[in-house]
């Protein structure tokens, strides 16, 4: 997968995407990532990306010059564009799974100031999403969040095919079920018995039932 990200802040998108899990799947030719500076296709001698909001209002607003010519040189006939916006749907691990699956390039255009201009949305834009209900600096932040859930669903991203499977989220009703690992004892609080107990019927149902408990707790919302 080729994943191009539309930005006035690279370094921002690429920072968290250098380490760990993505920089290795970038080093075995799974994914290659690419940052691009939004200004350097802006025109004049200031490269100026932003204006004043027709009709008047606060703050300013992407320009869709730069835009239109940044996604027409970037774009190829299987690229799928994302917009990260407050506007957007919120992005969940079902999309995360569909996009990984969904082709072999991204194109993520990351807003900033007011958004941008809606001609934008309506003629390049094939999915506008975004990762909760709050307002971020920019969309860098948010871009990167993007391309590490994607990324990891790769086929050979993860060591163990299996890691996706069992996560928060997979079964998207529940949250994931507590987990432990050694010592059995740590300032008198032990591993629950059953995990001891070698019978793995007993751990499943054991499992399920505290992942439900968890998500009714912390995301009654999954359950509804």
């Amino acid at each position: 997968m080729e994943i191009d990200i539309i930005t006035l802040f690279p370094e921002i998108a690429l920072a968290p995407l250098g380490e760990s899990i993505i920089k290795r799947a970038q080093k075995a030719g799974i994914v290659e990532i690419r940052a691009h500076n939004l200004r350097d296709w802006a025109e004049g001698k200031h490269r100026r990306v932003d204006d004043y909001l027709c009709g008047g209002g606060q703050g300013m607003l992407l320009k869709p010059e730069p835009i239109f010519k940044a996604i027409e040189e970037l774009r190829r006939e299987n690229t799928r564009v994302l917009l990260m916006t407050p506007q957007g749907k919120q992005f969940k691990q079902s999309d995360a799974r569909r996009l990984a699956e969904c082709g072999d390039h991204l194109i993520i255009l990351c807003g900033h100031y007011e958004g941008v201009d809606f001609r934008v949305v309506e003629q390049l834009v094939d999915e506008e999403l975004s990762i909760g209900d709050y307002v971020l600096t920019n969309g860098a932040i948010a871009a990167a969040v993007v391309v590490d859930a994607v990324v990891r669903l790769l086929p050979g991203a993860l060591g163990d095919a299996r890691s996706s499977e069992e996560e928060s989220f997979s079964d998207p009703g529940l949250l994931e079920a507590p987990s432990y690992t050694k010592p059995i004892e740590f300032r008198g609080l032990k591993v629950p018995d059953v995990f001891l107990s070698g019978h793995h019927a007993k751990i499943e149902a054991w499992k399920r039932e505290k992942a439900i408990e968890r998500t009714k707790a912390n995301r009654p919302d999954l359950l509804d």
